[in-house]
């Protein structure tokens, strides 16, 4: 008995009781987010009960780590000084148990899974998050509530937190148990990869824990095509890339123009036309009437779309704004891990804004919020936009603003001076505009609509339209109008949860070609991907001997062969028709037949054929990206 009790002394008992509470709190965030995913994911108890089980096991080497520095506490410290500082560390660590468990819930409700990248990239941009969270959430009144929480558990806890300690220990037997014990909850805990045992995702994200996922986030923010996908040779990948995109030539490096072959193919008397694109945060198809919906928020984007061209089955490349951005600049398929917009040092990168402007165009990148969040402005600004971001808008044009960005019309106005300002110089515009207003905190100016703010999403979304359709109308006012192309597209959906892999109908998104004097109204039904637009406006604009992106001219595709192109941090997308392949890391492929609704998807067996295009697509996009001097963080690579 003597031996037992040396050898499980204090630092193991007081690490235990630790564990024991850690696992408590664990287990009360998965109920409550098991709650959430019921409610507002309208998912089934029976489909997420066998997440309670699973998760439990994966909690138990967790919640040990998480209780190390108690261990470490007894053994390091003396005595005198344990008795002292027992008590304040145990309410901060209580503290922080509650803390993490709250801000797990509310990660939760915006984006339905366990803390990610999403999360860790929260970490560098702390401005607008905190600003965000401060402007969306009564922070004052949720940190207080748990410091009351927090003193009550531990007052509750005292006599059970002194029990733990009654007798000294020999130093060198605790301290084995101690680092084999953490050596192997360590190994057990972030070893693990994230759970698959469910064809739903909401159970796999529920059976997972919030500590490790982050950690695993920060291992794996960057994800090297080559290492963990499926490959092709690359010569076979290329050939299938030129052949999939109608290009005998496809490249990621900006190519050099033709100007003397160039004639405008739309435009006034041969001018060439102002080019405007303007990306819609979050604004997912389903808002619109268009698209099935009797809410009435986007009445605007509504007639634009039966005045203009719409693409009505056109998908977005991934969950987050920097994907849109990648996409309506350079075209490219999503890659694994972080967005190009991300990478540092990317210069030269064949994007429209650069084509255009070496036929004589003016590229402009305009931002309502901060453009040093996600690398906006160093991204564009090395790939030869004007950027402008609420810093340097003109004096008095902003009269409402959050932390996430000034108010879209306050955005519109500075975007109207801009081109007024090319158009006086006798240069024509081209503009990528991206608006911030339909983002939490949802709030905008009094009196534009009839939804007060902050009016949450629905009030987002109808402002977001009010301020599209005021732009509209102060634009048909300039002499330039009649000789613009507008295009309003979302950057992503406003949600990005769903029971499968790659939830299709959160990726459904708004494109309208608008200009009344230059483009015919109608609609476009093919199936066509985000990177597409980009061939596709250049194709409109006469100019498809520039056109060496990976995207098609969803104009001139054959219906058959519309495809999207999806992802997730991880999954890589490649739809057809009905049936969606799935490229996976540790070089997995499974293919899912999905509904007409795109909410549901049944495991198929694999075509090799739409696996060959899915690999030529994104391994063809990496090799692209490599042979440009790029590997995903900014290092200069040589490829034979």
């Amino acid at each position: 008995m003597h031996f037992l009790r040396a050898i499980s002394g204090p630092a193991l008992r007081l690490w235990g009781f630790s564990t024991l509470l850690a696992l408590g709190v664990f287990l009360i965030t998965r109920c409550v987010l098991l709650a959430h995913a019921m409610v507002v994911g309208q998912q089934s108890l029976d489909s997420l009960l066998p997440a309670l089980g699973t998760g439990l096991m994966r909690d138990v080497p967790v919640a040990a780590v998480v209780a190390l520095p108690w261990a470490i506490f007894e053994l390091v410290i003396r005595q005198k000084w344990r008795e002292r500082l027992r008590w304040p560390l145990f309410l901060l660590y209580l503290f922080t148990l509650l803390f993490v468990a709250v801000a797990e819930t509310v990660f939760w409700d915006e984006f339905a899974v366990r803390f990610n990248f999403i999360a860790l990239d929260y970490l560098v941009f702390t401005n607008e998050v905190i600003g965000n969270i401060r402007e969306s959430y009564p922070v004052g009144r949720i940190i207080g509530a748990l410091l009351a929480l927090s003193l009550l558990l531990g007052w509750g806890l005292r006599r059970s937190l002194r029990q733990q300690v009654v007798t000294e220990a020999p130093r060198v037997p605790q301290f084995v148990w101690v680092a084999g014990l953490a050596g192997l909850a360590g190994m057990l805990a972030w070893g693990q990869t994230p759970p698959e045992f469910s064809a739903n995702s909401y159970a796999n994200e529920l059976a997972d824990n919030g500590w490790r996922s982050f950690i695993w986030a920060a291992r794996q923010n960057k994800l090297d095509y080559r290492q963990f996908y499926a490959m092709r040779p690359d010569d076979e990948v290329l050939a299938d890339l030129r052949r999939l995109s109608g290009h005998a030539k496809v490249s990621a490096t900006l190519q050099p123009v033709n100007r003397a072959a160039y004639k405008p193919a739309i435009g006034d008397h041969g001018r060439a036309p102002n080019v405007v694109v303007v990306m819609m945060e979050s604004l997912s198809a389903e808002y619109m009437q268009a698209f099935g919906s009797k809410d009435g928020l986007t009445p605007n984007l509504d007639r634009l779309a039966e005045e203009g061209m719409s693409f009505t089955r056109l998908y977005a490349a991934g969950t987050r704004t920097v994907r849109g951005l990648e996409a309506l600049s350079a075209a490219l398929p999503p890659l694994p891990g972080k967005s190009v917009v991300r990478w540092p040092d990317v210069t030269n990168l064949n994007t429209l804004g650069a084509t255009l402007g070496a036929r004589g165009w003016s590229p402009h990148f305009i931002y309502g919020g901060y453009g040093a969040f996600d690398n906006m402005n160093g991204y564009f600004g090395a790939q030869g936009y004007k950027v402008t971001d609420r810093r340097n808008f003109a004096d008095g044009i902003i009269e409402f603003e959050n932390i996430w960005g000034v108010a879209d019309e306050h955005l519109f106005d500075q975007v109207l001076l801009e081109i007024d300002r090319e158009h006086a110089a006798g240069k024509p515009f081209f503009g990528h505009v991206m608006t911030a207003s339909n983002h939490v905190p949802f709030t905008y100016p009094a009196g534009r609509i009839d939804i007060p703010s902050p009016g949450k999403r629905p009030g987002g979304v109808k402002y977001a339209d009010y301020a599209i359709g005021r732009f509209v109308e102060m634009a048909k006012k300039k002499p330039w109008f009649d000789n613009t192309v507008f295009l309003f597209v979302a950057d992503h959906c406003a949600f990005s949860s769903g029971k499968t892999k790659i939830p299709v109908h959160r990726y459904h998104i708004p494109a309208i070609v608008y200009a009344p004097k230059l483009v015919a109204p109608r609609k476009v039904d093919t199936l066509a991907s985000q990177i597409d637009l980009v061939p596709t406006l250049l194709a409109m604009l006469g100019l498809s001997g520039d056109d060496h992106f990976i995207g098609r001219d969803i104009l001139a595709m054959p219906p058959a062969e519309g495809r999207a192109l999806l992802s997730t941090y991880q999954n890589l997308g490649y739809l057809k028709g009905d049936v969606m392949t799935v490229l996976q890391p540790k070089r997995r492929i499974e293919t899912f037949r999905i509904s007409a609704d795109g909410r549901e998807a049944q495991p198929m067996a694999t075509d090799p054929v739409m696996a060959e295009e899915a690999i030529a697509y994104f391994q063809g996009s990496a090799l692209l990206m490599a042979q440009h001097g790029q590997d995903g963080g900014g290092t200069k690579v040589v490829r034979p």
